[in-house]
């Protein structure tokens, strides 16, 4: 995908990646155009007759009752975004920035924002040219939108602040006038429309959801690996067992792992070794599915929320309308995005568990203590599995739902918040620790294979996997800084190396 076209009304998850991370342009449908200039004519009429709307003729929050004449409109809008440019912490990473950028254009381009065209063009030009807002990732509520990081967003626009350009930290004015793009003075309702939004929530939590399901995939491929490891028992995965209990994930997973392991000399049969295998190999399924059909959830909300309208007041041209009301809530976001982080943290939960199979001898069906070659002197894999446990820890309290707290802000006018982008943030920090989890998961089974002796037992997939792994990572036979070795696999996760070794082997892997 080379140039995604935004109409308000299609943007898939594939697309909003293509822009965010692999430099496809953007431009907006003629349809679109059409409808931002004609609820841009209502917004002016709203001016020109002096009606008394929110946000377009009187202030914000608290202040919806004071009256604002027209030739201090372009001051207010100003001054909306600086006031409100109250974000804190670490900026969001680029391609979160990005498709902050993408989401709100494509908000505009429904045609309910009063915005004007060339305002709306000036975001996809600095998406173009590469101009990205510095924001910072604390600041909001979650209702009344995304408020404080948005206002980050615009202000580059306005030439204000800093953003990132051609690799470095660049003043904003400057990186705008070295690209051609004109900066902007605001006019009635667009600061308004530029930040009331679910924007930031969805963009933290949509890249965190594409990253989930490919996380979801590396969990199948990680217990196929542990599975050959410790010569799993292969009955639990039996397609007739998902048969009988309906939920899509569950048939996924066992297809997965079943595909994954076809060709095994490992894997084993009920009663030829042993009768059964704890729960973290044998419920798999279950466990996996219910992840699976969590992410799959998330993801119905997500293409439902890209391509909706956030703002406030909404403006209904057909009807010369303006409707102030609550689309900038967050809620319908924010219990799906404590629910994704739910789901990954037990993807992690899980895999920690058979990474502790592997490495304790009481457990591992006869592999060395450790995994260790000459233990004692060496202590092997012994700390990985401390590290594991870690952030299976940590992903616990971050699974915490942000959604069920709530602090009333500006003067009890908006008493009722969702803390979605809280949830969205932490979800996406759930997912980069289950991501080194499975890594350790992954590096332990190579490591039991080795040790075993059964590289060349491997199923097809399995196989294709430990090769690549063992191209970054070779047989630990004495001890060795692990943090290294980690990251090595990590990096195939992350470059999606893994994933694709596997599906090369046996085919497109379910979700």
């Amino acid at each position: 995908m080379d140039k995604i076209v935004l109409n308000g009304s299609d943007l898939t998850l594939d697309q909003l990646v293509a822009v965010t991370r692999c430099g496809a342009t953007v431009e907006l449908s003629d349809e679109a155009k059409e409808r931002i200039k004609a609820s841009r004519r209502i917004v002016d009429k709203f001016v020109e007759e002096e009606r008394v709307v929110y946000g377009v003729t009187t202030g914000f929050g608290k202040f919806a009752e004071v009256i604002i004449p027209e030739d201090e409109t372009k001051e207010l809008q100003k001054n909306l975004i600086m006031s409100h440019s109250c974000g804190v912490g670490n900026p969001l990473p680029e391609d979160v920035a990005r498709g902050i950028m993408v989401l709100r254009a494509n908000n505009l381009a429904k045609g309910f924002s009063g915005i004007r065209l060339e305002t709306t063009e000036t975001i996809l030009k600095m998406l173009n040219a590469g101009i990205t807002p510095i924001i910072p990732e604390k600041g909001s509520l979650g209702a009344s939108g995304d408020l404080a990081p948005l206002s980050h967003m615009v202000q580059p626009m306005l030439g204000l602040g800093e953003c990132y350009y051609k690799g470095e930290v660049r003043k904003s004015v400057d990186a705008m006038k070295e690209a051609g793009i004109e900066t902007i003075d605001l006019t009635s309702k667009e600061g308004l429309a530029l930040i009331n939004g679910t924007q930031v929530m969805t963009s933290v939590g949509a890249l965190t959801l594409y990253d989930g399901m490919n996380i979801s995939k590396v969990s199948d491929i990680a217990a196929a690996m542990t599975m050959e490891a410790l010569g799993g028992i292969i009955d639990a995965y039996d397609q007739r067992i998902a048969d009988v209990r309906k939920h899509n994930g569950l048939a996924a997973t066992s297809k997965n792992v079943r595909t994954l392991l076809e060709g095994s000399k490992n894997t084993t049969r009920q009663g030829e070794v042993r009768v059964q295998d704890a729960y973290s190999l044998r419920c798999v399924p279950q466990v996996h599915a219910g992840c699976k059909d969590a992410i799959n959830y998330v993801k119905q909300k997500v293409d439902i929320e890209m391509n909706s309208v956030t703002d406030n007041p909404i403006i209904f041209p057909d009807d010369e309308m303006s409707i102030s009301a609550g689309n900038f809530h967050g809620e319908p976001m924010a219990l799906p995005f404590d629910f994704l982080g739910i789901a990954l943290s037990e993807l992690a939960n899980i895999s920690e568990r058979r990474l502790e199979k592997m490495v304790n001898p009481a457990l591992s069906h006869g592999l060395p203590a450790f995994l260790c070659v000459k233990g004692g002197v060496n202590s092997g894999f012994m700390i990985v599995q401390y590290s594991a446990a870690s952030l299976v820890s940590e992903n616990k309290v971050l699974a915490h739902p942000a959604s069920v707290d709530s602090i009333p802000s500006s003067a009890n006018q908006e008493d009722h918040v969702s803390m979605g982008t809280i949830a969205a943030r932490k979800a996406r920090d759930i997912a980069f620790n289950t991501r080194k989890v499975l890594a350790m998961e992954i590096l332990a089974a190579c490591q039991a294979i080795d040790l075993n002796k059964s590289s060349d037992k491997l199923a097809k997939a399995t196989k294709a996997v430990y090769d690549e792994v063992r191209k970054v990572v070779t047989f630990n036979d004495k001890d060795r800084i692990m943090n290294v070795d980690i990251e090595a696999v990590d990096k195939l996760i992350v470059d999606g190396i893994i994933i694709k070794a596997a599906e090369e082997a046996v085919g497109t892997l379910e979700v």
